[in-house]
């Protein structure tokens, strides 16, 4: 598969990672085998490193408290912040660590099912980790957008307007 084809393909799946391999077929102009294959080596490959599904799990009826950590880190000889940042994303309260420029070196986003939970998981887990110099922590009040999708459109008003 051509290169601009193969990118326009993982722009597809980037957006509608569920859509079936018939329409993206349509839409890029290509056989569905050829969809099928392709997609199949970009997994190989670990382009594609996992298909997922955005849940608001608020509405959803779920309560969960996120909050993003930000950490001070003394870096190690010869592996810089990867063995700390190792240490981290191993634990399942984890949802993404991200190396960050500015006054702390790693961001990490948690989730927990309180906020006793999530705080409990900075001062008895994150924070006693070795070469962790200092936390901030972020609670999540809202989300707006996630993924690249808006969560809560504000609905438009469709009342008629009265002047007097």
């Amino acid at each position: 598969m051509q290169e601009t084809k193969r990118k326009e393909l993982l722009k597809v799946l980037e957006r509608e990672g569920n859509i079936p391999a018939k329409d993206i077929a349509v839409m890029l102009n290509l056989e569905v085998e050829e969809v099928r294959s392709e997609i199949a080596k970009l997994e190989k490959e670990k382009i594609i490193i996992k298909h997922t599904t955005l849940i608001d799990w608020e509405k959803a009826g779920e309560e969960i408290v996120s909050a993003l950590i930000d950490v001070k880190v003394t870096p190690q000889r010869d592996v810089g912040f990867d063995e700390v940042a190792e240490k981290i994303y191993h634990f399942p309260e984890v949802k993404a660590v991200f190396l960050v420029s500015g006054g702390y070196d790693l961001s990490v986003l948690i989730e927990g099912k309180s906020l006793k939970e999530a705080a409990l998981f900075v001062a008895e887990k994150l924070a006693t980790i070795e070469n962790v110099q200092s936390t901030m922590s972020h609670f999540i009040l809202k989300r707006y957008k996630e993924a690249g999708v808006i969560l809560n459109k504000f609905e438009e008003d469709h009342r008629q307007v009265i002047i007097p």
